[in-house]
């Protein structure tokens, strides 16, 4: 019998993969990044150990005050969103068990060959003990599944029925593959929503997320003239309808839009509220400079009131199509 637990479920460790100058990184401020991934990396190492992936691990070491709960590894990544090729956990007859699925650089869209590797490599090299690790020829990205650790997934059509992912597999056929992999007897699929910059095709990550097994906290839209309006109304519909195990309606917390955001070129990027990350004891949540920024801190405060809740200020991570939750994994007891 086989689950996959909530992120909020007790964590070993968080994994990270830190920019270098061979990655998209490299083309933009590259130290204005790695400022960014160690705010991420000392808010968790404050009460929880972080794992963190990097070229140079005496570098890296080197641009800490503390290295308290930290462990630096070498091994040769292409980009540093390990959210989606990083080790899925599940619980197995009530053992742990590390699923490493297929990364193809979301849909081939970027060179991954060496991000599909690292988990055999981090594996390879002991990081993870004894806790077997299963080699699994299917694509699937962490970022684009939520679990209540109770059998209840929550995805998004867009990105798992999408063609460049497993030929377009149907949700049926996706389903099969969830209840022998993951252990799960439901799926709560969302067909609308998504945030223009996004590569990922619409990651559930960047949308809707679990914080509890009756509570749902999702972005919603108030503006009728974003460009986003229609999608994420049908989207909140849509979340209205689904039921948890026990058949009652989840308990929604709506997550404001931070105001448009863009690059130097005047696009528009994919920042969201909905991108944090649940650790043992703290909620670690991204904001980009926006009046919403101390709204959403109450919120977050409301929802974990045992935990501690610290900002990260992820403008420069959006400038590569991500946020807080894509750059970490947690590995789970």
């Amino acid at each position: 019998m086989r689950r996959m637990p909530a992120e909020w479920e007790r964590q070993q460790c968080v994994l990270m993969s830190f920019p270098h100058e061979e990655t998209d990184w490299a083309k933009g401020n590259l130290n204005v990044a790695l400022s960014v991934f160690i705010r991420i990396a000392q808010a968790i190492a404050y009460k929880e150990s972080v794992y963190i992936i990097c070229k140079d691990k005496s570098y890296i070491a080197s641009m800490f005050c503390s290295t308290r709960n930290m462990t630096f590894i070498e091994i040769p990544t292409n980009d540093t969103w390990i959210r989606d090729y990083g080790y899925i956990s599940i619980i197995e007859d009530g053992e742990k068990r590390l699923l490493d699925f297929t990364f193809d650089g979301w849909g081939g869209k970027f060179e991954a060959s060496l991000d599909n590797a690292v988990n055999r490599i981090l594996h390879q090299k002991g990081y993870m003990g004894t806790t077997p690790l299963e080699q699994i020829d299917f694509v699937l990205e962490g970022g684009s599944i939520e679990s209540d650790g109770e059998g209840i997934i929550l995805t998004t059509s867009t990105c798992l029925c999408n063609p460049n992912r497993n030929g377009g597999l149907s949700k049926k056929g996706l389903e099969e593959k969830f209840k022998t992999y993951l252990g799960a007897e439901r799926i709560l699929w969302l067909d609308d929503g998504y945030l223009i910059g996004d590569d990922t095709d619409a990651h559930i990550d960047t949308l809707a997320r679990f914080v509890n097994k009756e509570t749902i906290a999702y972005v919603k839209c108030d503006n009728p003239k974003d460009e986003h309006y229609e999608s994420l109304q049908k989207m909140e519909r849509q979340l209205r309808s689904f039921n948890t195990k026990k058949g009652s309606a989840y308990t929604l917390i709506p997550l404001p839009m931070p105001d448009a955001i863009y690059n130097k070129k005047q696009e528009r990027l994919p920042a969201t509220y909905a991108n944090f990350l649940i650790c043992n004891d703290a909620l670690i949540y991204p904001v980009y400079g926006d009046r919403n920024d101390k709204i959403v801190h109450g919120i977050f405060k409301a929802l974990f009131p045992k935990k501690e809740i610290i900002p990260v200020n992820c403008l420069k991570l959006i400038e590569q199509g991500g946020s807080l939750h894509c750059s970490t994994m947690q590995v789970i007891y």
